[in-house]
């Protein structure tokens, strides 16, 4: 049975992030996965890493919490919006804060590779935007895909990370963002 992880980083709760991560959790119980969840704004914790990787900041109760949950999963479902082309900071805050050197990657010894400490476990990016897709990859070089995909989830070892773009929301129809939770839901339940 597979284990999935969703890890919605949008601050708002009436979001249409909120009902995409309601989607894809319909849809992975319905495939027989067992589903945790880590929804980061009503984690209680400070985003700042005040000094950087120089001294550990000790962890809040949430964060080891969402440790464990990271542990326990097979495959992380992130769902976030794109906002200037990155990350919320909220979001932001909770990787910097977690994945730290020792949880998710280790450094060898005189040596400039590392050690991958996720690996075995896959990942889904869903992002939300208020344009196209493809005119993010194309216009902008999709940065926030390319740093969660690459420089954090892929630096950690995780593999394959599949990615969803769903936009643009703004302005967008109900029978649109019905369309897409349904598909949602759909891809969600091809997790096996």
């Amino acid at each position: 049975m597979k284990k999935v992880l969703i890890i919605n980083g949008h601050p708002d709760p009436g979001s249409f992030n909120f009902g995409i991560a309601g989607a894809y959790k319909k849809g992975a119980l319905t495939s027989g996965a067992e589903v945790q969840e880590i929804t980061i704004r009503d984690l209680n914790f400070n985003p700042n890493l005040h000094f950087g990787y120089q001294k550990r900041t000790e962890l809040e109760p949430d964060l080891l919490d969402a440790w464990e949950k990271i542990k326990w999963a097979d495959h992380m479902v992130w769902v976030h919006p794109v906002w200037w082309g990155g990350l919320p900071a909220i979001t932001k805050g909770f990787i910097d804060r977690l994945f730290l050197p020792g949880f998710v990657f280790e450094y060898r010894e005189n040596s400039m590779l590392w050690n991958k400490l996720l690996k075995g476990k896959s990942a889904h990016i869903i992002t939300t935007l208020d344009q196209p897709g493809w005119y993010y990859r194309v216009a902008f070089g999709r940065p926030s895909v390319n740093q969660l995909r690459r420089s954090v989830l892929g630096f950690c070892g995780v593999k394959p990370v599949k990615v969803t773009y769903i936009g643009p929301i703004r302005n967008s129809t109900p029978e649109f963002r019905k369309r897409w939770l349904e598909k949602v839901e759909k891809l969600a339940n091809e997790v096996r």
